[in-house]
């Protein structure tokens, strides 16, 4: 059996993915909604990074329960660079580029819930396909969130 193999991928995958929010979080600051919903949806992550390492015990891993991506030095930089910046036309392609990013890690994590599910379903690991349900629908939303957000901002940016 290589569950093992899933929970670390997917504990890596949802490491990355809350650290992925957190700095487009710091890189638009002066995007308000962006702030505060990208920094919402990473504890989410958080979240799932957690009970990750917890249900990795049982298959002998010894994955770190604290999340990665707290601000760094380095993002509360980029925070007071975003002060500066405000609307000019620069943070609008960066904001794409980063919600681009973030939505290609949040797939990425979302596809590592579904191996993770069906290896529980074909194990007949009841607590591990009840976290995958418990957890997956979290990481949908990202996906939704930074989708909807793509085409939102597109426009705008590209146009403008």
């Amino acid at each position: 059996m290589k569950l093992h193999l899933a929970i670390e991928e997917l504990h890596r995958s949802e490491n990355h993915l809350a650290g992925a929010l957190l700095a487009m979080s710091d890189r638009h600051k002066a995007d308000h909604e962006v702030f505060h919903v990208a920094r919402d949806i990473a504890r989410w992550s958080q979240d799932h990074v957690r009970a990750l390492a917890q249900a990795g015990r049982e298959f002998g891993l010894d994955l770190d329960p604290e999340p990665k991506g707290d601000p760094t030095l380095l993002e509360k930089a980029r925070q007071g660079a975003s002060d500066l910046l405000g609307r000019s036309s620069v943070p609008g392609l960066l904001l794409l580029a980063n919600l681009r990013h973030v939505y290609r890690e949040a797939c990425g994590t979302s596809l590592d819930w579904e191996l993770l599910a069906q290896g529980a379903q074909g194990a007949r690991r009841k607590e591990l396909l009840q976290l995958a349900e418990r957890c997956h629908p979290d990481t949908l939303r990202q996906v939704r969130w930074a989708n909807g957000k793509l085409k939102e901002s597109a426009t705008q940016v590209l146009v403008s």
